[in-house]
């Protein structure tokens, strides 16, 4: 699955990540103030089951939605095509860049270290 999804629809998708079913009242109610109109976030679930991202189940006379792809899968495509797109596919010079711009500190990098290492074994 190689689609990406608009900064609202993200939204939801974070929303409904962590409720794993829910009405487009409840995903409603998970939204900080404002709160976004129901007509909008109804039809970006749509769009979401368009996609194949989400789909839903009837209870009584409403639907409750569920994603069909995990958060960890997609946080996995993201990062591959963040990757790819800006840094030539090469995690390496990712790392790189972000230790330029002093956005990484040692702590960071051990880390990092210490999970790829952990990762080999």
């Amino acid at each position: 699955m190689s689609k990406q999804l608009t900064k609202a629809e993200e939204q939801i998708m974070q929303i409904l990540w962590d409720l794993e079913l829910g009405s487009v009242k409840e995903v409603i109610e998970k939204f900080p103030k404002p709160k976004p109109a129901y007509n909008t976030v109804s039809t970006i679930i749509r769009i979401l089951e368009t996609k194949a991202f989400v789909a839903h189940k009837v209870f009584g006379k409403g639907y409750k939605y569920y994603p069909l792809i995990t958060k960890e899968s997609y946080s996995k495509q993201s990062m591959q095509k963040l990757v790819d797109g800006y840094f030539g596919g090469s995690f390496k010079s990712m790392v790189s860049f972000f230790v330029k711009k002093n956005e990484v500190d040692i702590e960071d990098l051990e880390f990092i270290l210490k999970e790829l290492q952990n990762h080999k074994k």
